[in-house]
């Protein structure tokens, strides 16, 4: 079986004057190649530190990172869009750096913003876009370079409920469409469940993998999507056991 991304026994600590904070602790795991897992766990307890050490911005104090490719994208929980580039350019931004921004590349943008709905807002300023609109730009721009590991660091938090809704849903179908290799860091138990294949839980700082569950709708026949799989009575099972997992204050 091949793997997009491996880590093992990954520790990080953090280094001030006077102390040392100690944010994730013997982590280890491995992603398949297509494969969709999330990472939930409490505030601070190092969710987007694993991803930071995946992308090669931060190294790990102990451990081991294995990524089986060159090609990675990252979407942040702000969508990063230039306010002085419009929505075009703002996607056209992955390829200049890679200097792929051939004639050949610039009509698959052009094809991506009309699958995302984008084409009649090309040429507005992410000023003049919706919330909703910006993700969606934001995606372009990530998928456009064609990633084969794919990190998301909790895209939605800044939308509001009802566009996270529907955004998720989007993201979610588009990734296992295309079967994007896709780690994504959340809070949110429902976005988890239902976009993930797998769901990785950590506990609170130092963060340890506390359980992972496989997940797994058989009530959606055909076409998977994360929509469909909130409607199932295995999807508030999978909730209601991570949300036992997450309880910190019952096992104090």
């Amino acid at each position: 079986m091949e793997y997009i991304c491996e880590l093992k026994n990954i520790s990080k600590r953090f280094h001030t004057i006077n102390n040392e904070t100690k944010a994730i602790d013997d982590i280890s795991f491995k992603v398949k190649k297509g494969e969709i897992v999330s990472i939930v766990g409490p505030s601070g307890s190092g969710k987007s530190t694993v991803l930071s050490i995946i992308a090669g911005l931060e190294n790990p104090s102990e451990g081991e990172v294995i990524v089986n490719t060159d090609s990675i994208g990252f979407m942040f929980q702000k969508d990063q869009l230039y306010e002085w580039r419009n929505v075009y350019k703002n996607c056209l931004l992955g390829l200049e750096v890679k200097n792929m921004d051939n004639e050949e590349n610039k009509i698959k943008v052009k094809k991506m913003l009309k699958k995302y709905g984008l084409t009649n807002f090309k040429n507005h300023y992410p000023s003049q876009l919706s919330g909703g609109m910006r993700q969606r730009a934001a995606l372009v721009r990530t998928l456009v370079i064609e990633p084969d590991l794919l990190l998301l660091d909790e895209p939605f938090s800044a939308l509001d409920y009802q566009t996270r809704l529907a955004i998720g849903d989007e993201v979610g179908t588009i990734l296992r469409n295309e079967k994007i290799s896709t780690i994504l860091v959340t809070h949110d138990i429902p976005e988890a469940v239902s976009i993930s294949d797998r769901v990785i839980v950590f506990t609170e700082r130092p963060a340890k993998i506390k359980k992972e569950y496989e997940i797994k709708f058989d009530e959606c026949p055909g076409e998977r999507t994360p929509m469909k799989c909130r409607n199932t009575l295995t999807f508030g099972e999978y909730f209601r056991d991570i949300w036992r997992d997450l309880d910190v204050e019952k096992e104090v």
